[in-house]
C-alpha cells in the first residue's frame, strides 16, 4: 500500500510541503539557509518553495528580518478544518457572549506540537485590552493555558510537553522550576481552572478553563485577559474565574462531555 501512494507522490510537492511542516516547531519565523539545511535542499530551491508559498497567501515574509512565517492562508484551513470538528462553531458564540460579560479580551486555544495555539478570540471593546493573538504559539509553561491542558494530560504526555519546552523568564513572576510547574499543575485540577499572574506579560492577568470532549479528554481551552488593573486577585475569584468556568462547561456539553454533576 505505501509503494502504492509512493507511486503517486510528486516531489514538488513534497517539498512545498516539507516547507510548511518546519513552521509547527518552537520557531516561528526562519530563514532561508535555516529552511534549506533543515530540508537538505538547494538555496535556490528554498526560494522558489517559499516565493509560490507566499504568493498563494501560505507564508509571509518579515520585511524587518526577511525571514518567513506562516501567511493567513494557513490558519484558514486550520480554521476550516477545526470548523467541521464543530468545535469553534460552538464555541465562537459562547465567546462573543463571555467577552459581553467581562469586556475583556478572550480566547480559545488548543494544543498544538507541545505549544499553545490560539486559534479564536473577541477582543474586548476598551482602549486599554490584551490583543489578539490568533494565529501566535506560546510556550504552555508560562500561559494560564498551558497550565489546562497539562493539569488534565497523562503523566506521558504532560512529562512529553515539559520535557519539549523550556522554562524561560520573561517576568519576576513566571515560574523558572519544573517542581514548582507542577505544584501549579496539582492546583489547577484540584480547582478546575488555571490562572497567569503577569508570568508571561507584565501587567497582564489571564484566567483559563478546560474544555472537554465526549471522551473526557481537554480538548481545547478558553481564556479571559485583561490588565493587572481590572484583573486583580480579589475580581479574579470573585467575578472572572466564575464566567470562564461556565463558558468552558457550556462548550465542553455541547460538544459530548457529560462529566459535569447537575
Amino acid at each position: 500500500m505505501k509503494r502504492e501512494k509512493e507511486k503517486y507522490s510528486i516531489q514538488a510537492v513534497e517539498n512545498a510541503l516539507n516547507v510548511l511542516e518546519q513552521f509547527e516547531g518552537k520557531k516561528a519565523e526562519l530563514g532561508i539557509t535555516e529552511l534549506s539545511q533543515n530540508l537538505d535542499l538547494h538555496k535556490n530551491n528554498i526560494f522558489r518553495l517559499l516565493a509560490t508559498l507566499e504568493s498563494r497567501g501560505y507564508i509571509e515574509q518579515n520585511k524587518n528580518n526577511e525571514h518567513y512565517r506562516l501567511g493567513i492562508k494557513s490558519l484558514e484551513l486550520g480554521r476550516a478544518f477545526l470548523a467541521h470538528t464543530g468545535l469553534i462553531k460552538v464555541a465562537v458564540k459562547n465567546l462573543e457572549d463571555l467577552c459581553n460579560e467581562v469586556n475583556e479580551t478572550v480566547y480559545l486555544s488548543i494544543m498544538k506540537k507541545n505549544q499553545v495555539l490560539f486559534i479564536e478570540d473577541w477582543e474586548a471593546k476598551r482602549a486599554l485590552r490584551v490583543a489578539s493573538r490568533i494565529g501566535e504559539r506560546l510556550s504552555p509553561l508560562c500561559t494560564a493555558t498551558g497550565k489546562v491542558f497539562l493539569a488534565y494530560y497523562g503523566k506521558e504526555e504532560r512529562d512529553n510537553v515539559i520535557s519539549s519546552n523550556e522554562f524561560v523568564k520573561y517576568t519576576d513572576s513566571t515560574i523558572l522550576t519544573e517542581g514548582e510547574y507542577r505544584k501549579a499543575l496539582e492546583e489547577v485540577e484540584q480547582v478546575g481552572y488555571a490562572i497567569d499572574n503577569q508570568e508571561k506579560d507584565l501587567g497582564v492577568v489571564c484566567v483559563a478553563g478546560p474544555i472537554f470532549n465526549y471522551n473526557n479528554d481537554v480538548v481545547a481551552s478558553i481564556s479571559i485577559s485583561g490588565p493587572s488593573i481590572r484583573l486583580t486577585a480579589d475580581a479574579v475569584k470573585d467575578f472572572y474565574v466564575n464566567h470562564v468556568v461556565e463558558c468552558c462547561k457550556k462548550v465542553s456539553t455541547a460538544i459530548g462531555y457529560s462529566g459535569y454533576s447537575d
